[in-house]
């Protein structure tokens, strides 16, 4: 073979591996997850900074309001009276029955104890800025945590009881059972640990200024969760059965 043959033939091969190899593939970045719609102008002054008294409210951050975690009018079918706050801890909602089969819905967070009482109650008073003690079991749970707090905290901007309190009772006393502000708004729509049910301060706050004292509290059961959010005939259990 001559030198020009043996440098064509050479030639050719490098061109046939060339053509074989194919590029690495790069790894593209996971998507990034889809910001939340922004809310409209109307929704976003709900949650605008407010002066209450000596402290200000902040503003909720706009990417944690959502038209759905708004506090609205909605419908909603109950026998109870209006006035009555009905509480649906796994629905992370609460409803203020309002007339006409409307409620004024609000989103909460839920603690751990706002899973512990369930049926009738009322509250007879409510607190501004309430002052916060940690529980004997929060205590023992985690003394690094809130053993600095034991002896309590007074109201104010981290208080973990926020701009409000209402307290419940039923007909054995003080249920220990709170629906409160809260610090910390990203917690609302979700459960946590620690507390009862927690609302945006702006939330409980309006809540507050539209409860009087002495009014009814309903708190459901899981397997009531979602009552009263369709009407009465769509609640009705379908019965199947062929003509007689």
């Amino acid at each position: 073979m001559t030198r020009l043959l043996r440098a064509l033939v050479a030639g050719t091969a490098l061109l046939t591996m060339a053509a074989c190899e194919t590029a690495s593939p790069v790894a593209e970045p996971p998507p990034a997850a889809p910001a939340p719609p922004p809310v409209r102008p109307e929704t976003a002054a709900l949650y605008a900074a407010q002066d209450d008294g000596d402290l200000t409210v902040p503003a909720i951050p706009q990417n944690l309001l959502t038209e759905d975690k708004a506090r609205q009018v909605v419908d909603y079918w109950t026998d109870e009276p209006v006035g009555t706050i009905i509480v649906d801890p796994h629905a992370k909602r609460l409803y203020h029955v309002q007339p006409g089969n409307k409620a004024m819905r609000y989103t909460v967070g839920v603690g751990a104890a706002g899973y512990g009482f369930t049926g009738e109650a009322h509250t007879p008073y409510q607190r501004d800025w309430p002052r916060w003690t940690p529980t004997d079991s929060m205590l023992a749970e985690n003394p690094e945590r809130y053993g600095p707090s034991s002896g309590g905290v007074e109201g104010g901007l981290s208080n973990p009881m926020g701009a409000r309190a209402l307290y419940i009772h039923n007909s054995g006393g003080d249920t220990f059972y709170r629906i409160h502000g809260t610090p910390d708004p990203k917690s609302i729509g979700t459960a946590s640990s620690a507390g009862c049910i927690r609302l945006f301060n702006q939330d409980i706050i309006h809540l507050a200024e539209n409860t009087r004292s002495m009014s009814k509290v309903v708190v459901l059961t899981q397997a009531q969760s979602g009552q009263g959010t369709t009407p009465p005939r769509a609640q009705r259990p379908i019965t199947s059965g062929g003509p007689a």
